[in-house]
């Protein structure tokens, strides 16, 4: 796309001015790195706080006209939206008729004090008018979709992230993992979750649009606090195990293939009147014929998305989706889909590099441990 047809978020300036190499991503002209570089970017966000404009992404209240909107929603997904209790935010997947993935995205219950007859939406950016379409059609008359395109969306993430927001408001340091909040700062109306997709401790701030550049001065003035691009935003994702959407997932991917299984409520199982719930359940009973899987490579040189995976006859057996160098692994590291009879931990296999086989090894996920922060029970 022309750098002139590409959109702009609020902090584009911001970025700009900090430095920022921006490259096309979704559509929007988006900070790969800044000047430190995108391993400094990682590991400063593994050891204090990286700040990430996320406000590319699709942000939407879903309103119910007559029932409750989550009952009305799981029709889509096979989460346990209705379970949700105000001020709760769950991870789950938009699916085709076939089981396929069309997106992965956040849905939460609003807390006490806002409409609880709404959920609130975020999707990712490169599919967000796809899936917002795709609700409006399926749910029709029964959902009022408010699209907030004058909303930023901020990321604090890292073991000194609570830390610096509660400088901002104490109360902030009592939220768990998935929870969600309103807050106030500066008279500026926040909503606040805390959760995140680099693996470490985290929040996301979602806030209207012209407010958005003077918070994220605001939290650059912390000492623990530095801007992050999308390069360390991609590498801290997949030490984590994460996946990105278009390439660890797509439409001709179930969550069983995915090894998501977490996302697949019993209770929604039970029901199976989920989109491509007959197919998702013959998968469980019987196994999936390929599953996501992590891998460890000998030596150096990273995997790329596209590279061959082959077993040790050189027979292809799959693909890497999602590949580079882990700065906090301290090696190549790699995710990618191959057959469930190579699937197993511990399993010698060899990826294609630039035309000579690499060692490779499957391994569990993370690559490094998560660090969310749980309440006490």
């Amino acid at each position: 796309m022309p750098e002139q047809d590409l959109r702009r978020t609020p902090l584009f300036q911001l970025h700009v001015d900090l430095g920022a190499r921006m490259v096309p991503f979704a559509g929007y002209s988006m900070p790969v790195q800044y000047t430190k570089g995108i391993i400094a970017e990682h590991n400063h966000t593994r050891n204090a706080a990286g700040l990430f404009d996320v406000s590319h992404m699709g942000q939407a209240f879903l309103h119910a006209t007559d029932d409750d909107p989550a009952a009305v929603f799981e029709s889509l997904l096979p989460g346990n939206i209705a379970g949700l209790a105000p001020g709760r935010q769950r991870y789950t997947l938009l699916l085709n008729d076939q089981g396929g993935i069309i997106d992965d995205l956040m849905v939460s219950r609003p807390p006490a004090g806002m409409d609880s007859r709404c959920l609130f939406l975020v999707v990712n950016a490169a599919t967000k008018d796809r899936d917002f379409a795709h609700i409006e059609d399926r749910l029709g008359d029964r959902v009022r979709l408010e699209r907030l395109v004058d909303r930023a969306l901020l990321a604090l993430q890292g073991p000194k992230a609570g830390a610096v927001l509660s400088r901002l408001d104490p109360a902030i340091g009592d939220m768990g993992f998935m929870d969600v909040a309103r807050f106030r700062f500066r008279d500026v109306d926040c909503l606040i979750s805390r959760s995140g997709y680099t693996g470490e401790d985290g929040f996301e701030i979602s806030l209207p649009a012209d407010q958005a550049p003077a918070l994220a001065l605001r939290l650059l003035d912390e000492e623990e606090v530095e801007p992050v691009g999308l390069g360390a935003r991609d590498s801290l994702r997949l030490e984590a195990g994460l996946c990105l959407y278009g390439h660890d997932l797509d439409e001709t991917t179930t969550p069983v293939e995915a090894n998501l299984r977490f996302a697949l409520a019993r209770r929604r199982l039970d029901a199976a009147d989920f989109p491509g719930a007959q197919i998702v359940l013959r998968q469980i009973e019987e196994g999936p014929k390929r599953l996501r899987v992590g891998l460890r490579l000998e030596g150096r040189a990273p995997a790329r998305e596209g590279a061959e995976i082959v077993d040790d006859h050189g027979a292809v057996v799959g693909g890497v989706t999602s590949g580079g160098f882990g700065p906090s692994v301290g090696g190549p590291i790699a995710m990618g889909y191959v057959g469930a009879d190579h699937a197993a931990e511990g399993t010698e296999l060899g990826v294609v590099v630039r035309g000579k086989t690499l060692s490779a090894r499957v391994v569990a996920m993370p690559f490094v441990p998560h660090r969310f922060h749980r309440k006490r029970v």
